[in-house]
């Protein structure tokens, strides 16, 4: 496939009942098998049963922009600790199931990036988002967690297309990551709602990577995504008993910042927004019980006491890290459609209003609820464990 994409990529469905996937030396043609010992991660669930626990990580990437301050991707502590955050989820989380909400691909100049010895392949303006740089930003340091469990993916917008539909960061969505790959380097700007079957937990990645190039606030392409949700409700409905996520890149409903007046909040993401509140229910499902996001370099988790399912954002795992609001602020502050107040928030920053921390999100099956908790890069829980509600009424978090 050319100089992008020197690579042989093969796919092959395992069955759920399968008890055990080995790479069979003979039919790998490769200097280096990863992982190791050939053994890939199988669901430990079955079709009655769901993941005991869920790691989340968004936004993994180490940013080497064309131009402006380029993230020190050689210093894996204080610098990019996608790679430690891997490597301590895996370690320290186990999970059975990992959910990735998107932006995997940074390096848009390989040539500013400071960790060239360690990514021969990636070090030119000319390889960005080739296979070499994939696995810089990616595959390599992404190992541990891809050799401990299955891995759930939607797109971010770092995997948009480029202008020709080709090649690119797109292009290697579609060829490497994307649910449905393509062998020829194209690239499609909305792709079909994907729904997951994790046993009884169901997934369903609704691609908002186009969503609001510009971030503007726009609504323009609402009807887009209004059929994007209508799939999402259409695919709740199929086993109304079990629990579903949505993970999609873009929040649907995320607050940047706040004021102390009630109209100062600026939040993401009034098109998907619009989308949801134009579906048939004008909500989601009643059996819809999180969204799942990134895209804003924090970790945020807001419920609203109501039917609609809390919005956890989880941009914290790798890029460089935004400054948040201040939650005391936030709580009160009118979203969404209908405007419905913010019951909780909780934004792990290090300081109110300041800077975000690095570091992944855990939901673990708690007999029947879901027990969040936010873990810091070496793997240790930071801050409440938060019990969600049962109730299709009040989709709330009780936090201790």
């Amino acid at each position: 496939m050319g100089s992008q994409f020197p690579t042989t990529v093969c796919e092959l469905a395992v069955p759920l009942a399968a008890s055990n996937a080995v790479l069979e030396q003979s039919s790998v043609q490769a200097a280096v098998v990863h992982p190791a010992n050939r053994q890939l991660p199988l669901p430990d669930w079955t079709s009655a049963t769901r993941p005991r626990r869920v790691a989340v990580i968004g936004d993994t990437g180490c940013e080497v922009p064309a131009t402006g301050p380029v993230q020190n991707c050689a210093n894996h502590q204080t610098g990019w600790p996608f790679p430690r955050i891997a490597a301590n989820a895996a370690a320290v989380t186990r999970p059975d199931l990992v959910v990735h909400v998107g932006d995997y691909l940074y390096r848009e100049d390989p040539a500013r990036e400071n960790d060239k010895a360690a990514n021969p392949g990636c070090t030119t303006t000319a390889d960005r988002a080739g296979w070499d740089c994939v696995v810089a930003d990616f595959f390599r340091p992404a190992e541990p967690l891809l050799a401990t469990a299955p891995v759930a993916l939607t797109r971010g917008n770092h995997e948009d297309c480029n202008a020709a539909q080709q090649g690119g960061a797109g292009g290697s969505w579609f060829r490497y990551l994307a649910d449905v790959l393509r062998p020829d380097g194209r690239c499609i700007t909305y792709s079909p709602t994907v729904p997951i079957r994790a046993g009884t937990l169901n997934l369903v990645s609704v691609d908002s990577s186009f969503a609001d190039p510009g971030d503007t606030g726009s609504t323009a392409q609402s009807g887009v995504f209004t059929r994007r949700f209508e799939a999402v409700n259409q695919a709740a409905r199929q086993h109304p008993a079990n629990d579903y996520f949505v993970f999609t890149h873009k929040p649907v409903w995320m607050v940047k910042a706040a004021g102390t007046l009630p109209q100062n909040v600026e939040w993401a993401t009034p098109v998907l927004d619009a989308a949801v509140a134009a579906t048939g229910l004008h909500r989601l499902a009643d059996n819809v019980r999180l969204v799942l996001s990134g895209h804003i370099h924090l970790y945020q988790m807001l419920d609203f006491g109501t039917g609609r399912p809390p919005q956890l954002t989880v941009g914290s795992s790798g890029g460089p890290l935004d400054n948040g609001p201040d939650d005391a602020k936030v709580v009160g502050k009118e979203i969404g459609t209908p405007p419905t107040a913010v019951h909780q928030s909780i934004t792990q920053e290090q300081t109110p209003g300041g800077q975000g921390v690095f570091g992944y999100a855990v939901l673990a099956d708690g007999g029947g609820t879901w027990n969040l908790t936010f873990h810091d890069a070496s793997g240790a829980v930071r801050g409440q464990t938060c019990a969600l509600s049962t109730s299709a009424a009040d989709k709330t978090f009780v936090c201790h």
